[in-house]
């Protein structure tokens, strides 16, 4: 809806996602406090089959589709400024990164092959598809250890972590799908996903060129990196400074809800199918949305997933806020972990 007002309206309004996004949710997330609450177990069944709540994802796709060819129409065919344009693809990729990523995310983390192939469609539309197979993969296997490109380490900046996550996570998902449709003896098969995606690219980067020309293509590019920024800033974010410990095997211990960085800020978590209950999320990652919980033994975000973007943009405040809490809960863990290993002596 915010990007709508930006097509329809032009000149400043097109900014009107990044002024609700960046500037009024941080507000209304102090504002609204948060929200520890937890459905009831007897009502999760329920929820995971509440026809709104799934139906709204699939039709999140068209939605998002059609504004953007809405989008890619409008800057082509109608005399705009290079700062409306440039406004409509930062509004547009906000749209696709903090909607259409997050819907993706959680389909394809579901077994029907529906859902599946929809995700495939909303990563698609921002030149990012091998994230559906690294994330399931990759990222939720080595989550919090340094084989995971997409888990931040201690006093890493933002800039310094973006190149290494986003040609690491690449190098990642080809790995995974090269050893998984050679097990499976699929390679170079339509359920080859690197061969599927690299034909999905050409056709679909094909298919902007004969109908919106360069300038088409210039502004899904624009949007897709603006989508998929915010993506792995977030990633950034949501495991910073935590690491797995090595068992004696030389195995890491199993993730666990103190390996994720939480928020429960009630409105970041209603715009992002509480996502921000990432702790959750990595607990048990076939867990729907409807029924993620606040985890209370998981590190807390002192603020929304909008607000900690802004912070981690600007690294040296992000390190005087986050630094501290980093070795705090890692210190708590370090405590816990030498307290259990403490035989326990019998009295009387």
């Amino acid at each position: 809806m915010a990007v709508c007002v930006g097509i329809v309206g032009g000149g400043l309004w097109v900014f009107f996602t990044v002024a609700y996004i960046f500037g009024l949710v941080p507000i209304l997330d102090q504002v609204l406090g948060t929200d520890h609450h937890n459905p009831a177990p007897e009502s999760e069944n329920a929820l995971v089959n509440n026809r709104l709540l799934n139906g709204w994802l699939y039709l999140w796709v068209p939605c998002q589709l059609g504004v953007l060819f809405w989008a890619l129409y409008e800057i082509t065919t109608q005399p705009h400024s290079a700062m409306e344009k440039f406004g409509l693809a930062v509004s547009v990729g906000i749209m696709a990164g903090g909607g259409g990523i997050n819907v993706a995310h959680e389909l394809m983390h579901r077994k029907n092959l529906m859902e599946r192939a929809l995700a495939e469609i909303l990563m698609g539309a921002v030149t990012y598809s091998h994230f559906c197979v690294e994330h399931v993969l990759g990222h939720h296997k080595y989550v919090a250890t340094p084989k995971d490109p997409a888990t931040a380490r201690y006093n890493e900046s933002v800039y310094t972590f973006l190149p290494r996550t986003f040609f690491g996570s690449f190098k990642s998902a080809w790995h995974l799908e090269s050893q998984r449709v050679h097990n499976h003896k699929q390679a170079y098969t339509l359920k080859d996903r690197r061969l599927r995606y690299g034909l999905t690219w050409v056709g679909g980067y094909t298919a902007l060129f004969l109908l919106f020309g360069l300038e088409g293509i210039a502004f899904f590019v624009a949007q897709s990196l603006v989508a998929i920024l915010l993506l792995e800033v977030i990633n950034y974010v949501e495991h910073y400074g935590l690491l797995r410990a090595t068992l004696e095997n030389g195995r890491y211990e199993r993730v666990a809800p103190k390996h994720s960085w939480n928020s429960a800020h009630t409105l970041t978590n209603s715009l992002l199918l509480n996502l921000p209950r990432h702790a959750d999320h990595h607990y048990l990652a076939s867990r729907p949305y409807m029924i993620l919980r606040h985890l209370d033994d998981s590190p807390q975000l002192p603020a929304g997933y909008a607000a900690m973007l802004l912070m981690a943009l600007v690294p040296p405040l992000w390190k005087k806020v986050m630094n501290p809490l980093v070795e705090d809960w890692n210190q708590r863990v370090a405590d816990t972990r030498e307290a259990q290993k403490k035989p326990v002596l019998a009295t009387g």
